[in-house]
């Protein structure tokens, strides 16, 4: 069985990128939306990426920005995948010539299958829960709503934490999952010994 690979977001501070990675992450969240408490200026995310090992990918996520406000951050920081929470179109998603995925926020008549097939050179297709606004809000959502025969990676997302992760990681067996507060101490602050736990969970439920 495929290793189902982790993805720690909404980092805020090096010791915490550290922490992740020393626990197994493969790839760390850096949020650039300005609303979000998560949200780190580009010299914060520098001081973070520098100490990003190698094979760990560093992704930036971004809701309905701008091209320019994009293109800035990647001239400063070395994001190796772009993630994409608001209404971009593919054409938007696609002009940065860099690998990104694109966040569906699911709730009952979105058509999944259509909404991967908009957006067809995606790395992945990663599923929150529909709240108001952006993100998840920690809350998670109806796993029998992903329908089978997805054409994008699935990236599974939306109020995991160590309680329900492998329970996730066995219902819908996604290619990723992707936790925030779901392993924090505070907003923006994260706790190892829940990244720990969590990590542990998604292992289990790949044996």
């Amino acid at each position: 069985m495929a290793r189902t690979r982790i993805k720690i977001c909404g980092i805020t501070r090096p010791e915490d990128a550290c922490a992740a990675v020393e626990l197994g992450a493969d790839a760390l969240g850096l949020v650039f939306y300005g609303p979000s408490p998560r949200c780190v200026t580009v010299e914060q995310a520098w001081e973070i990426a520098r100490i990003v090992p190698p094979f760990v990918t560093l992704v930036g996520l971004f809701v309905n920005e701008s091209k320019l406000a994009v293109r800035r951050v990647m001239e400063a920081v070395p994001i190796q995948l772009l993630q994409f929470h608001g209404d971009e179109e593919e054409s938007y998603c696609r002009s940065f010539n860099a690998p990104y995925v694109k966040a569906a926020r699911v709730r009952s008549g979105l058509d999944l299958l259509k909404y991967a097939q908009s957006h067809p050179a995606a790395q992945g297709l990663l599923l929150d829960a529909f709240v108001e606004g952006y993100g998840g809000g920690g809350k998670t959502f109806d796993w029998s709503l992903v329908p089978p025969g997805l054409p994008l990676p699935l990236i599974l997302s939306g109020g995991l934490d160590e309680n329900n992760v492998a329970e996730a990681v066995r219902r819908v067996r996604p290619w990723a999952v992707d936790v925030s507060s779901g392993v924090e101490a505070g907003k923006g602050i994260k706790d190892a010994g829940r990244i720990a736990a969590f990590i542990a969970g998604v292992k289990h439920a790949d044996v």
